[in-house]
């Protein structure tokens, strides 16, 4: 019975730190340095944007023209709709801009992904 509770303490744990790496976004942008330490909850939908323009929706490829109608989709019935913009530091800001105009336009709550500065 003892070793059945340690596999089930060691699964646990495990389970514990992948979910903590599961949400971590595939694509590469080098995000910019923030002082704000407050952890905010994951929102279900990210928009990240590389320093070439190109938009991407939850690690999905996404034409500027399409990006609004792909985020009023995934956020249809959302309680608090939200989504977080992951910017690479080295991109236009009226990259980042377009995307946060479709945010006001219907309304959603935005978060602005930063890394830590050390």
């Amino acid at each position: 019975m003892a070793a059945m509770t340690d596999v089930i303490l060691l699964l646990l744990i495990f389970f514990m730190i992948t979910s903590a790496v599961a949400n971590q976004s595939a694509i590469d942008v080098q995000l910019p340095k923030g002082s704000d330490n407050t952890q905010d909850k994951q929102s279900p939908l990210t928009v990240s944007i590389k320093p070439d323009g190109s938009y991407f929706v939850d690690d999905v490829p996404t034409d500027r023209s399409q990006i609004e109608n792909v985020i009023v989709q995934k956020l249809k019935g959302a309680a608090q709709p939200m989504f977080t913009i992951r910017a690479d530091k080295n991109c236009f800001h009226k990259d980042v801009v377009f995307v946060m105009e479709i945010a006001e336009k219907h309304k959603f709550n935005i978060a602005i992904a930063t890394t830590q500065d050390e």
